[in-house]
């Protein structure tokens, strides 16, 4: 092994294994940056290896840019590049990996869950008004009526947005309030405590004691989740047992038709409007698959209007008469029914 009356070899050896040189690399070069232009001869004796191994050896650091390996010399010379010039070069190789680190690191935070633990009233209502701020597709919101005022702003613009909203209003002694037009689809109300909860596009979502949010601070929480599996199982709670055991407060008029809708349960929601009303709807629709398929209305599944209907508790679907027969349709995840769409155009029947 070289030897080396440098006080600083010790950190050295251990700043180079932190950029993957071996040991037996680290020998030879503290030997090739001792000498100036040199032999391999000379440096394997002073690594203590075999010149065949310095050949290799040496091909790898120039490959890492601290040596220079001249074989046009008779016999071969290796020499280091300076200090500065040799740190610059490994720099430049953490460099150029940066775009693909950090391509990865995007597609392990996205596929991780974000779990965040929240014990402050003012950090939990500031999470909601956030998510409905961000939302982009759909929010669905329980809180008691007496906290309803904080969140008017953010409520206006997700529905200027057109991001469809489903509000549910629980657990006060306050009057209920009479004016929600513009400010969510459809709002019910229901006399019980429930956890406040919110859950966005399917991806974001926020459930715990609702204490949290209404009285001082204290042992309770609520915990924010950023992942789909587990906002959609809090979605499902919030629609398959809060909901249809609440009172029915207000609904929207039904939107001027005809309207492209890329929210599936939106689409499913005005549909069972425009139903109600005696119309026979005419849909135009652009599957996940590529196809285009079109039809009249059938048939709408759904769980936000009374009466709620389907085979099964939360199925959200709407069947079409195609000139190929009947197709159902489904939004993001769907694997009951023919196609996922990616967008559905509803208009009257022709």
């Amino acid at each position: 092994m070289v030897q080396s009356s440098s006080s600083n070899e010790t950190d050295i050896r251990d700043e180079l294994s932190v950029f993957g040189f071996s040991e037996t690399e680290i020998d030879t070069y503290l030997a090739i940056l001792a000498q100036d232009a040199t032999t391999t001869r000379t440096i394997a004796e002073e690594a203590d290896v075999t010149q065949r191994a310095v050949y290799n050896i040496a091909e790898r650091l120039e490959n890492r840019g601290v040596v220079q390996v001249n074989e046009h010399a008779s016999p071969t010379t290796i020499r280091a590049f300076p200090p500065a010039e040799a740190i610059e070069n490994l720099s430049e190789r953490l460099e150029s990996i940066q775009p693909k680190l950090e391509e990865t690191y995007n597609e392990t935070t996205t596929e991780s869950p974000e779990i965040q633990v929240v014990r402050s009233r003012e950090t939990a209502i500031k999470h909601v008004r956030e998510a409905i701020a961000t939302a982009e597709h759909e929010v669905a919101l329980t809180i008691p009526v007496n906290l309803f005022a904080e969140f008017k702003s953010e409520l206006r613009a997700a529905k200027e947005r057109d991001v469809f909203v489903l509000l549910l209003l629980v657990d006060s002694t306050d009057p209920v309030p009479e004016e929600f037009a513009g400010l969510a689809d459809a709002v019910r109300y229901w006399d019980e405590q429930l956890p406040v909860l919110y859950t966005t596009d399917d991806t974001d979502a926020m459930i715990g004691d609702s204490t949290v949010v209404t009285g001082p601070h204290g042992k309770e929480h609520v915990v924010d989740v950023s992942e789909e599996n587990l906002a959609g199982s809090i979605f499902s709670v919030f629609i398959g047992t809060y909901w249809p055991s609440s009172e029915v407060l207000y609904e929207t008029d039904p939107d001027p038709l005809p309207r492209t809708f890329e929210w599936f349960r939106d689409a499913t929601f005005q549909a069972t409007l425009h139903e109600r009303e005696g119309l026979t709807l005419h849909a135009e629709v652009d599957t996940d698959q590529g196809e285009h398929v079109s039809g009249t209305v059938t048939e709408v599944n759904q769980q936000f209007l009374e009466p709620r209907n389907g085979s099964f508790p939360l199925q959200n679907s709407i069947v079409i008469e195609t000139d190929r027969g009947s197709v159902s349709l489904g939004g993001p995840g769907a694997f009951l029914e023919d196609y996922e769409i990616e967008s559905i155009t509803l208009s009257t029947e022709r």
